[in-house]
C-alpha cells in the first residue's frame, strides 16, 4: 500500500539559475583517487592516454562534469607545485603525511592535471598552498598556468612542453585553515588570505575567481569573520566567494561512523536526516553573508560534501576507501534538491571524492581493473538537465514523515525542479526504506507536450555495485500516468521504496 502526496510546480515562474558548477567534483592525492584512479601511468596495461585512464574519462564525460578541484584537501597545503613539473624521472619525491604517510613520486602534477581537465571538458579549480607555502609560490603558479607572453614562469611552462597558456578560473586560497591547513584562528586567516589575494593577479585575460577557505560545517562565526574582512580600501572585495565543508556523518560524531554496506534501518534514517540538515547549513551561512552582501554578489561554495563511513575491511585506513550504496545515492539526491533551492547564493559544490575515496561516483577494482559506476554516479547522470537551468518552486502537500528515536522527524519525500529551453526536469526521492509513495505532480502555468520518467533503485537500501554485479543498482525507464486536472496537467508517479526518479517534460 502506498502513501499519496501532491506537488504543485509552477512551470511559468522560473527563479535563480542552478549553476552547472553545483555538480562539481574533487580529486585529491588521497588513497587511490589519483594513483590507481585517474592515473595509471604510461606503462600500464589499462587503456590510457598519456597515463590517464580512458574509461574513467569517458564515464565522467557522460556526466558533463563542470569543474574538478585539485590537488586537495589537506594535501594542498603541503603540496609544492614545482615538484610536479618537468621530466617525471627528475621530479623529487614527497611524503603524503595526511593520507597514509606514504611516499609519492609526483608523477601526476600540473601538466597531467591540466590535460585531464581538457580531456574531461571541465574547468580547473586549483587549491593553493597557504599552510606551508608562500605568497610568491602561489602567485608564480598562476603565472605559470595562465600567462601567455615571455614572462619567467611562461618561459618555464614552454620549457616543459606547453606553449599556450591555460584558462584556469577557480583558485582556492588554502584549505581548512581552521584545521589541517594551519590551525589558524579566523582573524589570522582573513589577514593571510587578503595578502594572498593581493598577489593573485589576472594574467593574459584569464579572470581569477578567488575562493577564500571557509568554515567547518556550522561555524558561522568563521563566515562572519570572512565577510567582515572582505572589502579592500577601494571598496572592492578581496574574494569572489567563500567556502565551507559539510560531510554527512550520522550519530554523535566522527567515531563509530559505521560501514558503508552494513547498517540497519534506524541508521539509514539517521543518515538521511543528517544529509537533509546540510540545507540548514547553507541557509544559515547565507543569512550571515546577507548581512554584508544583501545583493548576493559573493558566492557560497560547498567544495567538500558527501558521506564518510569507516573504510572497507582490509584496506589502508588512511586511504578512505568505501563502498557506495542506494543510501549514498539518496544522500546525493537530497543534497542536490537543497542546492537547487539555494542557487541564488550557492554557486559551486564539489563531491568528495570522484574516484575510490569517500562518496565516489566511480570505483576501480584493484584486482580486475574493472570500472564500477556507483549509485551516486547515476544520480549525477540523471540530473544533467538541471545544469544552468532555472529553479522552479515546488510546493508539497501530504508528505509522510518518519519519527526517529530521538523524536526528530524526517520528510520521506524530497523534490526539486528546473526549466530550460522549453524543457523541465523534476527530481523525486522516496526516502522510505520499505514503502512506496505515490506523487501527483500538479503542473501549472505551461502546457506539457510530452513526458518521460527514469528510476534508480536496488533491492535494498544496502544494494551496491561491484565488478561481479555492476548493475545491482541501475537506471531504467519508469511508467507514469498523465491525467487532466483543474489547473492544466497532472502526472501521477509511483515511487518504489528507497528510490530516486526524474520526470522530464517537453513544454509548449
Amino acid at each position: 500500500m502506498s502513501e499519496s502526496a501532491r506537488a504543485v510546480v509552477d512551470l511559468d515562474a522560473p527563479g535563480a539559475t542552478i549553476s552547472r558548477h553545483l555538480y562539481g567534483h574533487f580529486a585529491e592525492h588521497l588513497g587511490r583517487c589519483i594513483y590507481g584512479g585517474f592515473w595509471v601511468g604510461e606503462d600500464s596495461s589499462v587503456p590510457h592516454t598519456n597515463g590517464i585512464r580512458n574509461d574513467v574519462v569517458e564515464a565522467l564525460r557522460r556526466l558533463d562534469i563542470p569543474n574538478l578541484r585539485w590537488p586537495g584537501g589537506c594535501f594542498a597545503d603541503e603540496y609544492h607545485w614545482r615538484d610536479g613539473i618537468g621530466p617525471r624521472e627528475e621530479r623529487p619525491r614527497m611524503v603524503n603525511s595526511h593520507w597514509g604517510d606514504i611516499v609519492e613520486d609526483n608523477a601526476f602534477g600540473t601538466h597531467e592535471f591540466m590535460q585531464l581537465c581538457e580531456m574531461l571538458g571541465a574547468e580547473p579549480y586549483v587549491s593553493g598552498n597557504v599552510g606551508s607555502g608562500t605568497v610568491q609560490e602561489m602567485s608564480q603558479w598562476v603565472e605559470y598556468l595562465t600567462r601567455d607572453d615571455d614572462s619567467p614562469m611562461a618561459a618555464l611552462r614552454r620549457q616543459n612542453g606547453r606553449d599556450e597558456a591555460w584558462r584556469v578560473p577557480f583558485w582556492g586560497i588554502g584549505n581548512e585553515p581552521w584545521g589541517c591547513g594551519g590551525q589558524l584562528r579566523p582573524e589570522a586567516y582573513v589577514e593571510l588570505a587578503r595578502q594572498y589575494s593581493t598577489y593573485l593577479r589576472d594574467q593574459s585575460g584569464n579572470r581569477l575567481y578567488k575562493i577564500a577557505a571557509g568554515a567547518d560545517a556550522g561555524d558561522y562565526g568563521w563566515t562572519d569573520a570572512l565577510m567582515k574582512g572582505m572589502a579592500r580600501n577601494d571598496g572592492k572585495p578581496f574574494f569572489d566567494a567563500i567556502s565551507f565543508h559539510q560531510y554527512t556523518v550520522p550519530g554523535k560524531g566522527w567515531s563509530g561512523r559505521g560501514r558503508a554496506t552494513e547498517f540497519d534501518t534506524a541508521w539509514y534514517y539517521e543518515t538521511l536526516l543528517t544529509a537533509k540538515r546540510t540545507e540548514e547549513r547553507i541557509r544559515r551561512h547565507s543569512d550571515v553573508m546577507d548581512v554584508y552582501d544583501p545583493d548576493k554578489t559573493i558566492g557560497l561554495v560547498l567544495d567538500e560534501w558527501g558521506t564518510w563511513w569507516d573504510v572497507e575491511p582490509g584496506t589502508v585506513p588512511g586511504f578512505l576507501y568505501q563502498q557506495n550504496t542506494m543510501r549514498d545515492a539518496l544522500v546525493a539526491s537530497v543534497h542536490f534538491d537543497a542546492f537547487h533551492r539555494h542557487a541564488d547564493r550557492l554557486v559551486m559544490a564539489n563531491i568528495a571524492q570522484t574516484v575510490n575515496v569517500l562518496q565516489s561516483v566511480l570505483l576501480t577494482d584493484p584486482e580486475t581493473d574493472e570500472l564500477i559506476l556507483t549509485p551516486t554516479y547515476h544520480v549525477f547522470e540523471m540530473n544533467r538537465a538541471h545544469h544552468d537551468a532555472r529553479a522552479l518552486d515546488v510546493r508539497m502537500h501530504g508528505v509522510g514523515r518518519r519519527t526517529l528515536e530521538d523524536g526528530s522527524e524526517l520528510d520521506l519525500l524530497s523534490l526539486s525542479a528546473s526549466t530550460k529551453d522549453d524543457e523541465a526536469l523534476i527530481s523525486l526521492s522516496n526516502l522510505d526504506a520499505t514503502q512506496s509513495h505515490e506523487v501527483m505532480l500538479d503542473l501549472r502555468g505551461r502546457r506539457v507536450a510530452g513526458s518521460a520518467a527514469r528510476l534508480l533503485t536496488g533491492d535494498t537500501v544496502q544494494a551496491h555495485n561491484t565488478a561481479a554485479s555492476p548493475d545491482a543498482v541501475g537506471v531504467r525507464r519508469h511508467a507514469i500516468q498523465e491525467v487532466a486536472n483543474d489547473f492544466g496537467h497532472g502526472i501521477r508517479i509511483e515511487l518504489p521504496p528507497h528510490s530516486y526518479a526524474t520526470v522530464s517534460l517537453q513544454l509548449a
